[in-house]
């Protein structure tokens, strides 16, 4: 078909469909229903196994591999990005990380202990996929909106995403909890696990088909006729990250609050990647349905309770400004490890996600925008945000590998929360720093 002239409104929203297709996966894959599933495998085994060569926990080792699947992909991303500013089929790379992760979420339906490192490679991929295709995603929106369009339907993007993911989810704790009116057959156990099993493949067939209306209308790329790839090309990612990090050191105020952000982007987004892990191995839940159920629900109130959260946030952030709001928002984080370190019950647990929801909600949103407002003066924005992403992911990086390793050497991810705590602490001493004329 002809494509679209930029602005165009089909256009828009064809590429805001997008998250209405993939953020299936980081609210049923990421934190719901495998890491229930996960956990679960291990029901009969002390939460250990061999693996690698080590002896792991079962939490640890799911840490170390999301850590590392971070790692790969804070590495590729710059060259990802380099790439699609030069090639002009940049849809076709897009297409092939959405469905080399879409059906790694189907392969998941195979993951079990005797062949656990297929399993892990699924899982491994299935984050890559997700994560590399958002890079042409994003990079997407500067070329089919205008700037005074931009903020509207990203917006939009998030709130179709959020909404198809919650609907999906809410299908799956239906056949989680009541799997014989699907059909599906077993003891109340095993059936509970098929229908986990099915929600996988589930996830891989929303996300490659809902994707089509995207790629649909998207153009192949910013340019029709694509740059010769050269080395330079494909190197101009890292290139564009140095002069950033150079010009951090003429811009003191951002640097200070990248340093902020940094250290509490890797306790807010290490606390999002385990919470499930957490809540099911520290809480004492009456039995494994009640857990299955129980954590599903306590994931779906984040999600419901972030909506309101945000809108709070930003409220707070326009009467006291961004900085502040942020410190705020980190000492609330601050009681919440304390808490948590000394929850037992369910009811305990439900209270303390609802809390989560609330500064969750806004302080990714509060991250980004402060970031936006202590920008100099610049047309070169991608290259900034560039950066930002991947100090994002290194963050998460080292979070979840603190987490793991402190899991595998206590047998218990509570001193983990510990340190997360202090990781907060230390977010607000380096935000302090921020002058309060800069604290917008």
């Amino acid at each position: 078909m002809k494509n679209l002239q930029k602005g165009d409104k089909k256009l828009l929203n064809a590429w805001a469909f997008y998250d209405w297709a993939n953020s299936v996966y980081t609210l049923t894959i990421a934190s719901a229903v495998f890491p229930i599933f996960y956990e679960a495998l291990f029901s009969d085994r002390d939460h250990y196994i061999d693996v690698f060569g080590m002896h792991l926990k079962n939490s640890a080792l799911i840490s170390f591999i999301t850590a590392f699947a971070f790692m790969v992909v804070s590495f590729i991303s710059p060259l990802l990005s380099g790439i699609a500013d030069y090639v002009g089929n940049k849809k076709s790379f897009m297409k092939f990380f959405c469905y080399l992760g879409a059906l790694s979420c189907m392969g998941l339906y195979w993951f079990d202990l005797e062949n656990i490192y297929v399993g892990l490679a699924f899982y491994f991929l299935g984050l890559l996929g997700y994560w590399g295709s958002l890079v042409f995603y994003n990079s997407y929106l500067p070329d089919i909106a205008f700037e005074d369009q931009q903020d509207r339907i990203s917006a939009k993007g998030y709130s179709l995403g959020y909404i198809g993911s919650v609907i999906l989810l809410i299908i799956n704790l239906a056949m989680i909890m009541k799997p014989k009116i699907f059909g599906i057959s077993g003891t109340d156990g095993e059936a509970a696990m098929k229908a986990m099993r099915y929600s996988f493949v589930m996830v891989g067939v929303w996300w490659i088909l809902f994707s089509q209306y995207t790629y649909y209308y998207l153009p192949k790329g910013s340019k029709e006729i694509g740059q010769k790839l050269t080395k330079t090309v494909v190197f101009n990612g890292f290139k564009e990250l140095k002069k950033v990090w150079d010009l951090l050191k003429e811009n003191i105020p951002l640097k200070r609050y990248l340093g902020g952000f940094f250290v509490s982007s890797m306790a807010v987004q290490t606390v999002m990647l385990v919470a499930t892990y957490f809540g099911a191995q520290e809480i004492q839940w009456e039995s494994k349905e009640q857990s299955t159920i129980g954590l599903i629900i306590c994931i779906l109130i984040i999600q419901l309770v972030a909506v309101v959260g945000a809108v709070l946030t930003s409220r707070a952030s326009a009467k006291f400004g961004n900085v502040p709001t942020l410190i705020g928002i980190n000492a609330i984080w601050v009681v919440f490890c304390v808490i948590v370190y000394f929850i037992f019950l369910p009811m305990h647990f439900y209270v303390m996600a609802t809390i989560a929801g609330f500064v969750m909600g806004g302080i990714q949103a509060l991250s980004r925008s402060t970031y936006s407002k202590l920008l100099p003066e610049t047309e070169d924005t991608a290259s900034f945000f560039s950066f930002y992403d991947v100090a994002e992911k290194i963050g998460i990086v080292i979070g979840m590998c603190v987490y793991g390793i402190i899991d595998q050497i206590t047998g218990s991810p509570r001193a983990a929360i510990v340190i997360l705590g202090i990781f907060f602490v230390t977010a607000i001493f380096l935000l302090r720093r921020v002058h309060k004329k800069e604290a917008l």
